[in-house]
């Protein structure tokens, strides 16, 4: 950031970018777009790691947990999911909201009671776990 010039440019979705997020290490970058999918990305390379696939809507946000380890995305299909960054397999799909889904966010204190709760935002704030 010493220069304000770009670095690189990731490119790989088929349409508009809504969110972003980045690894607690830095290693990592999560993107969010209007094509329904989540992309993973290598920071030093800027090479695709992986896509999740999944939400029938837009993917208004996205987050990693502390550990690198689960990312939560919401959409405007009303759902929050859950993901294994690893395996990018789905881990959980949370679903009861009745719009769309504009934040979520996962707790980092492993120490609390809910640990890696997801907080989602739409037109009520609701917690999972």
């Amino acid at each position: 950031m010493q220069t304000g010039s770009e670095i690189r440019t990731l490119s790989g979705h088929s349409e508009s970018v809504i969110s972003v997020a980045i690894s607690s290490d830095g290693q990592m970058l999560a993107s969010g777009s209007c094509d329904e999918t989540i992309k993973l990305w290598n920071v030093a390379t800027g090479s695709e790691i992986r896509t999740l696939s999944g939400h029938s809507y837009w993917v208004n946000s996205v987050t990693i947990s502390s550990d690198g380890q689960m990312l939560a995305s919401g959409s405007w299909d009303e759902t929050i999911k859950l993901w294994n960054v690893q395996t990018g397999r789905e881990i959980r799909t949370l679903s009861g909201h009745s719009n769309s889904v504009n934040s979520v966010a996962i707790s980092s204190d492993g120490q609390r009671k809910y640990q890696n709760l997801a907080i989602t935002a739409s037109s009520r704030i609701t917690a999972s776990q």
